[in-house]
């Protein structure tokens, strides 16, 4: 006989056999890659506490939720998809008491924004100045960081929302996408660097110098090569590989080699330490988008900022079609399809 079989109506069970936040919480920790040990530590409770209670989760859910892996543990499909949809549950619910405290007090309390680094600077920084008039009791948390690592924290609860793409490593299901912009590169060198002399350099000209990029693999390395390699040139020589940006801004100002940046980044920092050179072989980044969970509600105070971060359009009118690519309101939203 199957000790987990179940013959009840399956469409509640879960409520009515007395399944609890904490089962929740703890199915949330593992669906992260925690051992069982680390889970327990992080909910403040023993590791037998959490045996146990692991135990009364497979009871409730009438299946093995866990199956052995070397000296720990390791979520069977059954859990792997119950764990997801713990911490889409748990992330509703710290939504919901922040939701309560703004309509308490007003649009106050926080909104944790997540960015990759040009659209931090093209969209989330005006924002951020208009948002400082108009709602000056909100508190704004702005992590800057890879789309991957945004990803992960919106699934984490960590960020409300975040400009970023759709991550290779997680299931698209898991998240709603609104396209925004895609995200142009320049290339950027010293301050009477020998190349801003002509106004118009030879490519293969640029590609004599040393460039500055991060490792292969990611997203701007990977774009610049393919670039590269569709308009016939060869690759560049890259002397050093680095994902920092001041890094990159430092070597640049010592040096004569040619660093691609995005635009937007590139064009706030330009002046009397670095320059924008006048070629940039039509570099473009794929588009970035509004990145949130899939079907989140989200508080009053993020959805206006949400809002104002699409409408936001450095370059021109948010529904500008811009190098083929649609604009914020063009086309069909990608997953779940709205604006939350």
């Amino acid at each position: 006989m199957n000790p987990y079989q179940n013959r009840d109506d399956p469409s509640d069970r879960l409520l009515r056999r007395g399944l609890k936040i904490m089962h929740l919480q703890l199915l949330a920790q593992l669906e992260q890659g925690k051992p069982l040990g680390t889970a327990a530590a992080t909910l403040g409770i023993a590791q037998p506490a959490a045996s146990r209670l692991l135990s009364e989760a497979e009871r409730i859910a009438g299946c093995a939720l866990r199956r052995p892996d070397g000296r720990g543990i390791r979520l069977t499909p059954e859990g792997t998809a119950l764990a997801r949809r713990a911490g889409r549950i748990l992330g509703e619910l710290n939504d919901a008491g922040r939701e309560l405290s703004e309509i308490a007090s007003g649009l106050s309390g926080e909104v944790r924004i997540g960015a990759v680094t040009g659209p931090a600077m093209d969209r989330v920084l005006p924002v951020l100045q208009a948002a400082r008039q108009s709602m000056p009791k909100l508190r704004i948390r702005v992590e800057v960081a890879n789309s991957e690592e945004l990803s992960e924290a919106l699934l984490d609860g960590q960020l409300d929302l975040a400009l970023a793409r759709l991550p290779a490593a997680r299931p698209k299901d898991l998240f709603d996408f609104v396209p925004l912009s895609p995200e142009p590169v320049a290339l950027v060198v010293r301050a009477g660097h020998r190349l801003l002399s002509r106004p118009d350099p030879d490519p293969r000209e640029i590609l004599g110098h040393d460039w500055l990029l991060p490792a292969p693999g990611t997203l701007l390395h990977d774009t610049v090569q393919d670039r590269l390699a569709r308009l016939g040139l060869p690759a560049p020589h890259v002397g050093v590989t680095t994902s920092s940006f001041l890094l990159t801004l430092a070597l640049v100002q010592r040096s004569d080699a040619v660093a691609p940046m995005a635009r937007a980044v590139a064009t706030r920092f330009a002046g009397a330490a670095c320059a924008i050179l006048p070629e940039d072989l039509g570099i473009s980044v794929a588009p970035y988008g509004l990145l949130t969970r899939a079907g989140a509600v989200l508080p009053m105070a993020a959805k206006r900022l949400a809002e104002r971060l699409v409408r936001t359009a450095p370059d021109g009118p948010a529904d500008r079609v811009r190098d083929g690519m649609p604009g914020t309101h063009d086309g069909p939203v990608q997953s779940a399809g709205r604006i939350p």
